[in-house]
């Protein structure tokens, strides 16, 4: 595959922060997730050689299009640039959207012993369903050799998951970061941790 993608999840939301699952339904950014996003940017900014030849691409989600437009005006971007696509949004989660993560343990003892367990909620979208999605946006040519995806959670595994050709396992063995954002490159995936103490001392 010859495109270069960096790939991110948006920054810690208010639900992040309450142990509640979002899947469809959406939550602000907190003032952390807003620091994580602006040190994303400020990463990407010294890894972009020239603006012009990269595109972002965002969920749907408000908590994506407010890390995404975070990261574009740290990198320079034009907010009103970037393309909101419906293929890169998070898993619906079904009944349990919304509930508290603690709460679903005690009534389901050992769900989390299943490392895919959020797909375990009633009407949760299936992972073939976000597979799907994922391989069409992968291939769509009309979408940049140069881009930078704003996404989530449990859709940015699968993404790294379809691009390394992962099994099922191993896509949910990965983690999940919001101080870590993904260069996908020349069918490999590199990490690149960002230092989110030093962002927020810049804006004291």
């Amino acid at each position: 595959m010859s495109k270069s993608i960096f790939l991110l999840r948006h920054g810690q939301t208010v639900f992040n922060a309450q142990q509640r699952l979002q899947g469809h339904c959406n939550s602000k950014l907190t003032d952390l997730g807003q620091q994580q996003a602006s040190a994303i940017g400020r990463s990407l900014k010294n890894k972009l050689a020239n603006k012009s030849q990269w595109t972002i691409y965002s969920s749907p989600l408000g908590r994506a299009v407010q890390t995404a437009e975070i990261v574009a005006q740290q990198i320079g971007i034009d907010p009103s640039d970037i393309v909101q696509d419906p293929r890169l949004q998070e898993f619906c989660l079904g009944d349990w959207e919304q509930a508290y993560i603690p709460e679903l343990k005690i009534m389901h003892p050992r769900l989390c012993e299943q490392k895919d367990w959020y797909l375990m909620a009633p009407n949760a979208e299936s992972y073939y369903g976000v597979k799907d999605r994922i391989e069409d946006f992968l291939s769509d040519i009309s979408v940049s050799e140069n881009a930078i995806v704003i996404s989530h959670g449990l859709t940015g595994a699968v993404f790294r998951g379809v691009y390394a050709g992962m099994t099922y396992d191993e896509v949910f063995s990965q983690d999940l970061p919001q101080d870590a954002y993904f260069l996908l490159a020349n069918d490999k995936i590199s990490r690149i941790q960002c230092d989110i103490h030093s962002a927020m001392s810049l804006t004291v």
